[in-house]
Protein backbone atom coordinates (compact mmCIF):
# COMPACT_ATOMS: atom_id res chain seq x y z
CA UNK A 1 0.00 0.00 0.00
CA UNK A 2 0.95 3.83 -0.89
CA UNK A 3 1.49 6.06 1.82
CA UNK A 4 -1.21 8.61 2.62
CA UNK A 5 1.45 11.41 1.78
CA UNK A 6 2.02 9.91 -1.72
CA UNK A 7 -1.48 9.29 -2.70
CA UNK A 8 -3.51 10.90 -5.05
CA UNK A 9 -7.48 11.80 -4.34
CA UNK A 10 -8.75 8.74 -5.79
CA UNK A 11 -6.01 6.24 -3.49
CA UNK A 12 -3.40 5.43 -5.83
CA UNK A 13 0.07 6.15 -5.71
CA UNK A 14 1.28 9.20 -7.38
CA UNK A 15 2.03 8.57 -10.58
CA UNK A 16 0.87 5.38 -11.02
CA UNK A 17 -0.88 5.15 -14.47
CA UNK A 18 -2.79 2.01 -14.09
CA UNK A 19 -4.94 3.09 -11.09
CA UNK A 20 -2.78 1.15 -8.29
CA UNK A 21 -2.66 -2.11 -10.50
CA UNK A 22 0.85 -2.47 -10.22
CA UNK A 23 1.62 -1.56 -14.03
CA UNK A 24 3.80 0.84 -15.20
CA UNK A 25 4.74 2.93 -12.14
CA UNK A 26 3.68 0.74 -9.55
CA UNK A 27 3.74 1.06 -5.90
CA UNK A 28 5.79 -2.31 -5.47
CA UNK A 29 7.90 -2.44 -8.30
CA UNK A 30 11.69 -3.70 -6.69
CA UNK A 31 10.24 -3.76 -3.42
CA UNK A 32 11.79 -5.13 -0.64
CA UNK A 33 11.03 -7.27 2.94
CA UNK A 34 12.63 -5.97 6.05
CA UNK A 35 13.23 -8.57 8.06
CA UNK A 36 14.99 -7.07 10.93
CA UNK A 37 12.31 -3.91 11.20
CA UNK A 38 11.30 -5.67 14.77
CA UNK A 39 14.83 -6.64 16.19
CA UNK A 40 17.07 -4.28 18.08
CA UNK A 41 20.69 -2.98 17.99
CA UNK A 42 22.77 -4.04 20.45
CA UNK A 43 23.33 -1.44 22.78
CA UNK A 44 26.43 1.24 21.92
CA UNK A 45 25.47 0.02 18.24
CA UNK A 46 24.31 3.27 16.04
CA UNK A 47 22.15 2.01 12.82
CA UNK A 48 23.46 1.99 9.70
CA UNK A 49 23.77 5.89 8.14
CA UNK A 50 23.12 4.63 4.49
CA UNK A 51 19.23 4.60 3.26
CA UNK A 52 18.24 3.03 -0.20
CA UNK A 53 15.60 5.35 -1.62
CA UNK A 54 13.77 4.51 -5.36
CA UNK A 55 12.73 6.69 -7.65
CA UNK A 56 10.95 6.39 -11.10
CA UNK A 57 10.67 2.35 -12.16
CA UNK A 58 13.45 0.33 -11.43
CA UNK A 59 16.25 3.76 -10.67
CA UNK A 60 17.23 3.36 -6.43
CA UNK A 61 20.23 5.00 -4.69
CA UNK A 62 21.84 4.95 -1.41
CA UNK A 63 21.74 8.24 0.50
CA UNK A 64 23.91 9.14 3.95
CA UNK A 65 21.06 10.46 6.90
CA UNK A 66 23.33 12.91 8.53
CA UNK A 67 20.28 14.34 10.53
CA UNK A 68 19.49 10.82 11.44
CA UNK A 69 15.81 11.63 10.62
CA UNK A 70 13.21 9.31 11.88
CA UNK A 71 12.40 7.32 8.27
CA UNK A 72 10.71 4.42 7.98
CA UNK A 73 9.36 2.41 4.21
CA UNK A 74 7.34 4.24 1.92
CA UNK A 75 8.34 8.01 3.33
CA UNK A 76 9.07 10.35 0.60
CA UNK A 77 12.34 12.11 1.29
CA UNK A 78 13.85 15.41 -0.54
CA UNK A 79 17.27 13.65 -2.22
CA UNK A 80 20.71 15.50 -3.12
CA UNK A 81 21.16 15.66 -6.75
CA UNK A 82 23.53 17.27 -9.21
CA UNK A 83 21.93 20.57 -9.23
CA UNK A 84 18.38 21.07 -7.02
CA UNK A 85 17.02 18.22 -5.29
CA UNK A 86 14.79 14.86 -6.40
CA UNK A 87 11.82 13.32 -4.98
CA UNK A 88 11.82 9.66 -4.23
CA UNK A 89 11.12 6.96 -1.55
CA UNK A 90 12.29 4.98 1.54
CA UNK A 91 12.30 1.35 0.55
CA UNK A 92 14.93 0.27 3.10
CA UNK A 93 16.64 1.59 5.69
CA UNK A 94 19.02 -0.22 8.55
CA UNK A 95 21.23 -3.16 8.76
CA UNK A 96 19.25 -4.41 5.33
CA UNK A 97 20.93 -1.38 3.35
CA UNK A 98 24.56 -2.80 3.76
CA UNK A 99 24.15 -6.01 2.48
CA UNK A 100 22.95 -4.80 -0.42
CA UNK A 101 25.45 -2.55 -0.96
CA UNK A 102 27.59 -5.44 -0.55
CA UNK A 103 25.31 -7.17 -2.99
CA UNK A 104 25.68 -4.82 -5.59
CA UNK A 105 29.58 -4.61 -5.00
CA UNK A 106 29.29 -1.06 -4.46
CA UNK A 107 31.79 0.98 -2.08
CA UNK A 108 30.23 2.68 1.19
CA UNK A 109 32.55 5.16 0.79
CA UNK A 110 31.83 6.88 -2.41
CA UNK A 111 28.13 7.22 -1.47
CA UNK A 112 28.24 11.02 -0.39
CA UNK A 113 25.01 12.02 -1.72
CA UNK A 114 22.81 12.96 1.25
CA UNK A 115 19.20 13.32 2.57
CA UNK A 116 17.96 16.92 2.36
CA UNK A 117 14.43 16.90 4.44
CA UNK A 118 11.07 14.70 4.87
CA UNK A 119 9.42 15.82 1.49
CA UNK A 120 6.88 18.42 2.81
CA UNK A 121 3.49 18.86 0.81
CA UNK A 122 4.99 21.57 -1.73
CA UNK A 123 7.71 19.25 -2.43
CA UNK A 124 5.18 16.59 -3.00
CA UNK A 125 3.30 19.20 -5.28
CA UNK A 126 5.64 20.32 -7.29
CA UNK A 127 7.21 16.76 -8.13
CA UNK A 128 3.54 16.14 -9.23
CA UNK A 129 2.90 18.51 -11.36
CA UNK A 130 6.53 17.50 -13.10
CA UNK A 131 5.51 13.84 -13.19
CA UNK A 132 2.36 15.19 -14.73
CA UNK A 133 4.18 16.54 -17.59
CA UNK A 134 6.27 13.34 -18.69
CA UNK A 135 3.50 12.16 -21.39
CA UNK A 136 3.10 14.89 -22.65
CA UNK A 137 6.84 15.69 -23.34
CA UNK A 138 7.77 12.14 -24.33
CA UNK A 139 4.97 12.90 -27.31
CA UNK A 140 6.48 15.98 -28.49
CA UNK A 141 10.16 14.30 -28.08
CA UNK A 142 9.00 11.41 -30.16
CA UNK A 143 7.85 13.71 -33.20
CA UNK A 144 10.92 15.85 -33.35
CA UNK A 145 12.84 12.66 -33.31
CA UNK A 146 10.75 11.23 -36.15
CA UNK A 147 11.33 15.04 -38.20
CA UNK A 148 14.75 15.17 -37.64
CA UNK A 149 15.22 11.25 -39.32
CA UNK A 150 16.48 9.82 -36.20
CA UNK A 151 16.91 6.11 -35.78
CA UNK A 152 16.01 5.35 -32.12
CA UNK A 153 13.00 5.19 -29.99
CA UNK A 154 12.32 7.56 -26.93
CA UNK A 155 10.96 4.49 -24.94
CA UNK A 156 10.41 6.76 -21.17
CA UNK A 157 11.03 10.18 -20.01
CA UNK A 158 11.65 10.99 -16.09
CA UNK A 159 11.90 14.79 -14.54
CA UNK A 160 13.77 15.12 -11.54
CA UNK A 161 11.66 16.40 -7.94
CA UNK A 162 12.33 20.04 -8.81
CA UNK A 163 10.92 19.69 -12.13
CA UNK A 164 14.44 21.87 -13.73
CA UNK A 165 16.06 18.50 -15.57
CA UNK A 166 14.19 15.78 -17.35
CA UNK A 167 16.02 12.36 -18.34
CA UNK A 168 15.19 11.12 -22.15
CA UNK A 169 15.54 6.80 -21.74
CA UNK A 170 16.19 5.84 -25.35
CA UNK A 171 17.33 2.75 -26.89
CA UNK A 172 18.85 2.35 -30.54
CA UNK A 173 20.83 -0.14 -32.66
CA UNK A 174 23.55 2.02 -33.45
CA UNK A 175 25.37 5.37 -32.75
CA UNK A 176 23.17 8.33 -33.19
CA UNK A 177 23.59 12.03 -33.57
CA UNK A 178 21.16 13.53 -31.31
CA UNK A 179 22.68 17.51 -31.04
CA UNK A 180 20.27 18.87 -32.61
CA UNK A 181 17.03 17.35 -30.86
CA UNK A 182 18.35 18.15 -27.54
CA UNK A 183 18.35 22.10 -28.57
CA UNK A 184 15.69 21.74 -29.97
CA UNK A 185 14.13 19.99 -26.80
CA UNK A 186 15.62 22.53 -24.61
CA UNK A 187 14.16 25.46 -26.17
CA UNK A 188 10.80 23.59 -26.38
CA UNK A 189 10.50 22.15 -22.39
CA UNK A 190 12.52 24.75 -20.88
CA UNK A 191 14.65 22.64 -18.66
CA UNK A 192 18.07 21.38 -18.96
CA UNK A 193 18.12 17.82 -20.92
CA UNK A 194 19.81 14.46 -20.40
CA UNK A 195 19.88 11.46 -23.01
CA UNK A 196 20.34 8.36 -21.48
CA UNK A 197 20.42 4.98 -23.85
CA UNK A 198 19.61 1.53 -22.30
CA UNK A 199 19.21 -1.74 -23.77
CA UNK A 200 15.98 -3.59 -24.81
CA UNK A 201 15.89 -5.46 -21.11
CA UNK A 202 16.15 -2.40 -19.29
CA UNK A 203 13.51 -1.00 -21.67
CA UNK A 204 11.12 -3.62 -20.33
CA UNK A 205 12.17 -3.53 -16.72
CA UNK A 206 11.19 0.47 -16.79
CA UNK A 207 7.70 0.09 -19.01
CA UNK A 208 6.57 -2.99 -17.68
CA UNK A 209 4.09 -5.52 -18.64
CA UNK A 210 2.85 -9.37 -18.58
CA UNK A 211 4.83 -12.22 -19.52
CA UNK A 212 3.57 -15.54 -21.18
CA UNK A 213 3.44 -17.10 -17.90
CA UNK A 214 0.50 -14.04 -16.87
CA UNK A 215 2.86 -12.52 -14.13
CA UNK A 216 4.38 -9.22 -14.02
CA UNK A 217 8.14 -8.99 -15.59
CA UNK A 218 10.66 -10.29 -13.52
CA UNK A 219 12.67 -7.23 -14.79
CA UNK A 220 10.06 -5.10 -13.79
CA UNK A 221 9.08 -6.31 -10.30
CA UNK A 222 12.22 -7.95 -8.11
CA UNK A 223 14.74 -8.69 -10.58
CA UNK A 224 17.65 -6.35 -10.12
CA UNK A 225 20.04 -7.25 -12.23
CA UNK A 226 20.54 -9.51 -15.74
CA UNK A 227 22.60 -12.31 -16.48
CA UNK A 228 23.27 -13.52 -20.20
CA UNK A 229 20.98 -15.64 -21.27
CA UNK A 230 22.10 -18.49 -23.77
CA UNK A 231 19.83 -21.08 -26.08
CA UNK A 232 22.37 -23.64 -24.10
CA UNK A 233 20.27 -22.54 -21.61
CA UNK A 234 17.31 -24.27 -22.82
CA UNK A 235 19.72 -27.31 -24.52
CA UNK A 236 19.81 -28.41 -21.01
CA UNK A 237 16.21 -27.81 -19.98
CA UNK A 238 15.06 -30.19 -23.18
CA UNK A 239 13.27 -26.92 -24.73
CA UNK A 240 11.96 -26.56 -27.78
CA UNK A 241 14.66 -23.92 -29.89
CA UNK A 242 11.76 -22.03 -31.07
CA UNK A 243 12.85 -18.21 -30.92
CA UNK A 244 9.15 -17.30 -31.04
CA UNK A 245 9.26 -18.99 -27.58
CA UNK A 246 12.17 -18.83 -25.72
CA UNK A 247 12.04 -14.57 -26.42
CA UNK A 248 10.59 -12.85 -24.05
CA UNK A 249 9.00 -9.30 -24.16
CA UNK A 250 11.84 -7.25 -24.81
CA UNK A 251 12.79 -10.01 -28.00
CA UNK A 252 15.29 -11.04 -26.08
CA UNK A 253 16.08 -14.78 -24.51
CA UNK A 254 14.01 -14.89 -21.19
CA UNK A 255 15.68 -14.49 -17.63
CA UNK A 256 13.56 -16.63 -16.52
CA UNK A 257 15.78 -19.40 -18.59
CA UNK A 258 18.43 -19.49 -16.04
CA UNK A 259 16.14 -19.44 -12.78
CA UNK A 260 16.40 -23.26 -13.07
CA UNK A 261 19.54 -24.03 -15.00
CA UNK A 262 21.58 -25.32 -12.07
CA UNK A 263 19.40 -27.64 -10.69
CA UNK A 264 19.32 -29.49 -14.45
CA UNK A 265 22.82 -29.32 -14.76
CA UNK A 266 23.39 -30.89 -11.14
CA UNK A 267 20.68 -33.44 -12.59
CA UNK A 268 22.37 -34.57 -15.48
CA UNK A 269 25.93 -35.60 -13.73
CA UNK A 270 24.32 -38.62 -13.85
CA UNK A 271 23.09 -38.90 -16.54
CA UNK A 272 25.61 -40.48 -19.45
CA UNK A 273 25.89 -38.00 -22.43
CA UNK A 274 23.72 -38.79 -24.82
CA UNK A 275 25.85 -39.29 -27.77
CA UNK A 276 27.48 -42.24 -26.26
CA UNK A 277 26.06 -45.29 -27.96
CA UNK A 278 26.08 -48.30 -26.43
CA UNK A 279 27.67 -51.83 -27.97
CA UNK A 280 26.10 -54.58 -27.69
CA UNK A 281 25.97 -58.18 -29.54
CA UNK A 282 22.80 -57.26 -30.77
CA UNK A 283 23.42 -54.13 -32.22
CA UNK A 284 24.62 -50.53 -31.52
CA UNK A 285 22.10 -48.46 -29.24
CA UNK A 286 21.80 -44.86 -29.63
CA UNK A 287 20.05 -42.33 -26.91
CA UNK A 288 16.76 -41.18 -28.34
CA UNK A 289 14.76 -39.27 -25.06
CA UNK A 290 15.66 -38.63 -21.94
CA UNK A 291 13.20 -37.93 -18.40
CA UNK A 292 15.65 -35.94 -16.65
CA UNK A 293 12.92 -35.66 -13.78
CA UNK A 294 12.31 -39.68 -13.27
CA UNK A 295 16.25 -40.51 -14.30
CA UNK A 296 14.84 -42.58 -17.53
CA UNK A 297 16.75 -43.05 -20.93
CA UNK A 298 15.52 -44.85 -24.04
CA UNK A 299 17.30 -46.13 -26.74
CA UNK A 300 17.25 -47.50 -30.21
CA UNK A 301 19.32 -50.32 -32.02
CA UNK A 302 20.23 -48.80 -35.41
CA UNK A 303 17.98 -49.77 -37.74
CA UNK A 304 15.03 -50.59 -35.23
CA UNK A 305 14.31 -46.60 -34.61
CA UNK A 306 10.74 -47.71 -34.09
CA UNK A 307 11.27 -49.65 -30.62
CA UNK A 308 12.63 -48.04 -27.87
CA UNK A 309 13.92 -49.78 -24.86
CA UNK A 310 13.51 -47.86 -21.74
CA UNK A 311 17.07 -47.91 -18.82
CA UNK A 312 17.61 -45.83 -15.77
CA UNK A 313 20.25 -43.70 -15.76
CA UNK A 314 22.09 -46.43 -13.71
CA UNK A 315 21.45 -49.04 -16.05
CA UNK A 316 23.16 -46.90 -19.30
CA UNK A 317 25.61 -45.99 -17.05
CA UNK A 318 26.82 -49.89 -15.96
CA UNK A 319 26.57 -50.81 -19.92
CA UNK A 320 29.17 -47.87 -20.42
CA UNK A 321 31.21 -49.21 -18.08
CA UNK A 322 31.25 -52.78 -19.37
CA UNK A 323 31.94 -51.38 -22.68
CA UNK A 324 34.79 -49.72 -21.38
CA UNK A 325 36.14 -53.04 -19.62
CA UNK A 326 35.28 -54.60 -23.19
CA UNK A 327 32.94 -56.90 -20.90
CA UNK A 328 30.10 -58.95 -23.49
CA UNK A 329 27.07 -57.27 -23.18
CA UNK A 330 24.14 -59.96 -24.80
CA UNK A 331 21.28 -57.02 -25.05
CA UNK A 332 19.25 -54.12 -23.97
CA UNK A 333 16.24 -56.17 -23.32
CA UNK A 334 18.20 -57.59 -20.10
CA UNK A 335 18.12 -54.25 -19.01
CA UNK A 336 14.97 -52.42 -20.09
CA UNK A 337 12.63 -51.55 -17.56
CA UNK A 338 9.10 -52.42 -17.85
CA UNK A 339 6.93 -50.16 -16.70
CA UNK A 340 3.31 -50.98 -18.59
CA UNK A 341 0.48 -50.62 -15.54
CA UNK A 342 -0.25 -54.03 -13.97
CA UNK A 343 -4.49 -54.51 -14.46
CA UNK A 344 -6.04 -56.33 -11.62
CA UNK A 345 -9.29 -58.53 -11.99
CA UNK A 346 -12.17 -56.59 -10.74
CA UNK A 347 -13.90 -58.55 -8.59
CA UNK A 348 -17.89 -57.20 -8.34
CA UNK A 349 -20.29 -57.90 -4.96
CA UNK A 350 -23.76 -58.75 -5.44
CA UNK A 351 -24.51 -54.95 -3.80
CA UNK A 352 -28.55 -55.31 -4.31
CA UNK A 353 -28.63 -58.47 -2.90
CA UNK A 354 -30.46 -61.66 -4.00
CA UNK A 355 -32.62 -59.81 -6.84
CA UNK A 356 -31.35 -59.67 -10.48
CA UNK A 357 -29.85 -56.72 -11.87
CA UNK A 358 -31.79 -57.42 -15.32
CA UNK A 359 -35.58 -58.13 -13.55
CA UNK A 360 -36.95 -55.04 -15.03
CA UNK A 361 -36.02 -56.17 -18.71
CA UNK A 362 -38.65 -59.38 -18.36
CA UNK A 363 -41.62 -58.86 -20.42
CA UNK A 364 -44.96 -58.60 -18.07
CA UNK A 365 -47.78 -61.28 -17.92
CA UNK A 366 -50.92 -60.85 -18.90
CA UNK A 367 -53.65 -61.85 -16.42
CA UNK A 368 -55.35 -63.23 -19.16
CA UNK A 369 -54.89 -66.56 -19.77
CA UNK A 370 -57.06 -67.21 -22.41
CA UNK A 371 -56.06 -64.61 -24.77
CA UNK A 372 -52.49 -65.39 -23.79
CA UNK A 373 -52.93 -68.84 -25.47
CA UNK A 374 -54.95 -67.34 -28.49
CA UNK A 375 -52.52 -65.16 -29.50
CA UNK A 376 -49.39 -67.04 -28.91
CA UNK A 377 -51.55 -69.63 -31.58
CA UNK A 378 -52.28 -67.12 -34.17
CA UNK A 379 -48.43 -65.99 -34.05
CA UNK A 380 -46.80 -69.77 -34.61
CA UNK A 381 -49.35 -69.73 -37.29
CA UNK A 382 -48.36 -66.69 -38.58
CA UNK A 383 -44.88 -67.20 -38.29
CA UNK A 384 -45.33 -70.61 -40.03
CA UNK A 385 -46.54 -68.50 -43.10
CA UNK A 386 -44.08 -66.11 -43.18
CA UNK A 387 -41.49 -68.87 -43.34
CA UNK A 388 -42.80 -70.24 -46.75
CA UNK A 389 -42.60 -67.18 -48.57
CA UNK A 390 -39.61 -66.22 -47.66
CA UNK A 391 -37.91 -70.13 -48.35
CA UNK A 392 -40.41 -69.53 -51.81
CA UNK A 393 -38.56 -65.83 -52.11
CA UNK A 394 -35.33 -67.28 -51.51
CA UNK A 395 -35.46 -70.40 -54.37
CA UNK A 396 -36.75 -67.86 -56.41
CA UNK A 397 -33.52 -65.43 -56.43
CA UNK A 398 -30.90 -67.92 -56.41
CA UNK A 399 -32.59 -69.25 -59.70
CA UNK A 400 -31.90 -65.53 -60.92
CA UNK A 401 -28.74 -65.14 -59.88
CA UNK A 402 -27.36 -68.57 -61.08
CA UNK A 403 -28.86 -67.51 -64.17
CA UNK A 404 -27.70 -64.31 -64.61
CA UNK A 405 -23.99 -64.79 -63.34
CA UNK A 406 -21.67 -64.97 -66.02
CA UNK A 407 -20.31 -68.31 -66.72
CA UNK A 408 -16.55 -68.73 -65.61
CA UNK A 409 -14.84 -70.69 -68.67
CA UNK A 410 -11.40 -69.76 -66.72
CA UNK A 411 -9.89 -69.54 -63.43
CA UNK A 412 -6.63 -70.20 -61.88
CA UNK A 413 -4.58 -68.86 -58.96
CA UNK A 414 -1.07 -69.37 -58.28
CA UNK A 415 0.76 -68.77 -54.66
CA UNK A 416 3.48 -66.56 -54.15
CA UNK A 417 4.28 -67.56 -50.40
CA UNK A 418 7.83 -65.61 -50.39
CA UNK A 419 6.27 -62.67 -52.14
CA UNK A 420 6.37 -61.78 -55.86
CA UNK A 421 9.73 -61.73 -57.51
CA UNK A 422 10.07 -58.78 -60.40
CA UNK A 423 12.43 -61.16 -62.50
CA UNK A 424 8.98 -63.93 -61.95
CA UNK A 425 6.13 -62.82 -64.31
CA UNK A 426 3.24 -65.07 -63.05
CA UNK A 427 1.94 -67.46 -66.08
CA UNK A 428 -1.53 -68.51 -66.96
CA UNK A 429 -2.09 -70.74 -70.42
CA UNK A 430 -5.73 -71.19 -72.32
CA UNK A 431 -5.38 -74.23 -74.46
CA UNK A 432 -9.30 -73.72 -75.08
CA UNK A 433 -10.63 -70.93 -78.31
CA UNK A 434 -11.53 -66.85 -77.00
CA UNK A 435 -13.25 -66.79 -80.53
CA UNK A 436 -16.28 -65.25 -78.77
CA UNK A 437 -16.34 -61.83 -76.89
CA UNK A 438 -15.07 -62.67 -73.17
CA UNK A 439 -14.09 -60.34 -70.35
CA UNK A 440 -10.73 -60.87 -68.59
CA UNK A 441 -10.01 -60.42 -65.08
CA UNK A 442 -7.03 -60.17 -62.15
CA UNK A 443 -7.76 -61.59 -58.80
CA UNK A 444 -4.94 -60.39 -56.22
CA UNK A 445 -4.86 -61.87 -52.65
CA UNK A 446 -2.90 -59.53 -50.43
CA UNK A 447 -2.63 -59.25 -46.65
CA UNK A 448 -1.64 -56.72 -43.98
CA UNK A 449 2.01 -56.53 -44.72
CA UNK A 450 1.56 -55.18 -48.56
CA UNK A 451 3.38 -51.58 -48.26
CA UNK A 452 1.40 -50.11 -50.90
CA UNK A 453 -2.04 -48.32 -51.12
CA UNK A 454 -1.69 -49.18 -54.91
CA UNK A 455 -0.12 -51.55 -57.35
CA UNK A 456 0.98 -51.33 -60.89
CA UNK A 457 1.40 -54.55 -63.28
CA UNK A 458 2.31 -55.34 -66.73
CA UNK A 459 -0.05 -57.68 -68.44
CA UNK A 460 0.72 -59.05 -72.01
CA UNK A 461 -1.07 -61.68 -73.84
CA UNK A 462 1.34 -64.18 -75.94
CA UNK A 463 -0.14 -67.07 -78.98
CA UNK A 464 2.46 -69.51 -79.69
CA UNK A 465 5.50 -67.36 -78.38
CA UNK A 466 4.03 -64.42 -80.26
CA UNK A 467 3.32 -61.16 -78.20
CA UNK A 468 0.07 -60.18 -79.41
CA UNK A 469 -0.94 -57.91 -76.49
CA UNK A 470 0.93 -55.77 -73.75
CA UNK A 471 -1.10 -53.44 -71.43
CA UNK A 472 0.54 -51.25 -68.30
CA UNK A 473 -1.77 -50.93 -65.69
CA UNK A 474 -2.39 -49.43 -62.30
CA UNK A 475 -5.09 -50.29 -59.60
CA UNK A 476 -5.99 -48.57 -56.12
CA UNK A 477 -5.46 -51.69 -53.24
CA UNK A 478 -6.76 -49.47 -50.62
CA UNK A 479 -9.87 -46.19 -49.32
CA UNK A 480 -8.26 -42.93 -48.67
CA UNK A 481 -8.93 -43.98 -45.01
CA UNK A 482 -6.36 -46.69 -45.18
CA UNK A 483 -8.58 -49.51 -45.01
CA UNK A 484 -7.96 -52.60 -47.80
CA UNK A 485 -10.65 -52.63 -51.13
CA UNK A 486 -10.77 -55.91 -51.39
CA UNK A 487 -13.17 -59.24 -49.57
CA UNK A 488 -12.86 -61.04 -46.93
CA UNK A 489 -13.32 -61.72 -43.45
CA UNK A 490 -9.59 -62.11 -42.18
CA UNK A 491 -6.34 -59.97 -42.72
CA UNK A 492 -6.55 -61.49 -46.03
CA UNK A 493 -8.36 -59.42 -49.06
CA UNK A 494 -8.82 -60.67 -52.23
CA UNK A 495 -9.04 -57.54 -54.93
CA UNK A 496 -11.31 -58.76 -58.11
CA UNK A 497 -9.37 -56.12 -60.64
CA UNK A 498 -10.50 -55.79 -64.54
CA UNK A 499 -8.28 -56.37 -67.51
CA UNK A 500 -10.12 -56.52 -70.97
CA UNK A 501 -13.55 -56.43 -72.00
CA UNK A 502 -15.38 -57.99 -74.83
CA UNK A 503 -11.76 -59.71 -75.86
CA UNK A 504 -11.51 -61.89 -78.40
CA UNK A 505 -8.87 -64.14 -80.97
CA UNK A 506 -9.25 -65.58 -83.70
CA UNK A 507 -6.14 -66.92 -83.52
CA UNK A 508 -5.63 -70.46 -82.50
CA UNK A 509 -4.66 -71.99 -78.81
CA UNK A 510 -3.15 -72.50 -76.83
CA UNK A 511 -3.03 -69.22 -75.02
CA UNK A 512 -0.23 -67.74 -72.59
CA UNK A 513 -1.35 -65.08 -70.06
CA UNK A 514 1.56 -63.60 -68.38
CA UNK A 515 1.52 -60.97 -65.32
CA UNK A 516 4.39 -59.34 -63.41
CA UNK A 517 4.74 -56.42 -60.72
CA UNK A 518 6.70 -52.94 -61.38
CA UNK A 519 5.84 -51.22 -58.35
CA UNK A 520 8.77 -49.00 -57.10
CA UNK A 521 9.49 -47.22 -53.98
CA UNK A 522 9.02 -44.14 -55.48
CA UNK A 523 9.85 -42.36 -58.86
CA UNK A 524 13.59 -42.46 -59.29
CA UNK A 525 14.61 -45.74 -57.47
CA UNK A 526 14.33 -49.11 -59.33
CA UNK A 527 11.47 -51.81 -58.57
CA UNK A 528 11.87 -53.87 -55.55
CA UNK A 529 13.30 -57.11 -56.10
CA UNK A 530 10.18 -58.92 -53.83
CA UNK A 531 6.87 -57.17 -53.29
CA UNK A 532 5.68 -58.11 -50.06
CA UNK A 533 2.00 -58.40 -48.89
CA UNK A 534 1.14 -60.17 -52.00
CA UNK A 535 -0.58 -64.00 -51.09
CA UNK A 536 -1.63 -65.29 -54.79
CA UNK A 537 -2.35 -64.06 -58.22
CA UNK A 538 -4.79 -65.36 -60.46
CA UNK A 539 -6.79 -64.61 -63.91
CA UNK A 540 -10.29 -65.54 -64.46
CA UNK A 541 -12.18 -65.55 -68.10
CA UNK A 542 -15.58 -65.06 -67.83
CA UNK A 543 -17.66 -65.43 -71.70
CA UNK A 544 -20.51 -62.26 -72.27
Amino acid sequence: MACASCSSADGSPRGCKNNGTCGTDSCNKLTVFDWLANMQLPAGQTPFGLVEVRFKNSRKGYYQNPDNLPLKIGDLVATEAQSGHDIGQVTLTGELVRFQLKKKNIDTAEQKEKIYRIATQKDIDQWQAARDREAEVQKRAREMAIFLRLEMKISDVEFQGDGTKATFYYTAESRVDFRQLIKDMAQAFTIRIEMRQIGLRQEASRLGGVGSCGRELCCSTWLTDFRSVSTSAARYQQLSLNPQKLAGQCGKLKCCLNFELDAYRRALKHFPRTETKLHTEKGVAVCQKVDIFKGYMWYAYKGEWMNWHLLSNEQANEIIRMNKANEPVASLEEFALDLSPKTEEKVFENVVGQDSLNRFDRPKRSNNKRKKETHGTETKMQRKRMDKKQLFFAFLLAICLVSCAPSADFREDIETPNGWEIERPISFQLNDSLQSPSQLYIHLRNDASYPFSNIFLIASIKVKDSLILRDTLEYAMANPDGSWKGTGFTQVKESKLWWKTAWQSQLSPPYTFEIAQANRKNGREKAAPSLPGIVSVGLSIQTE
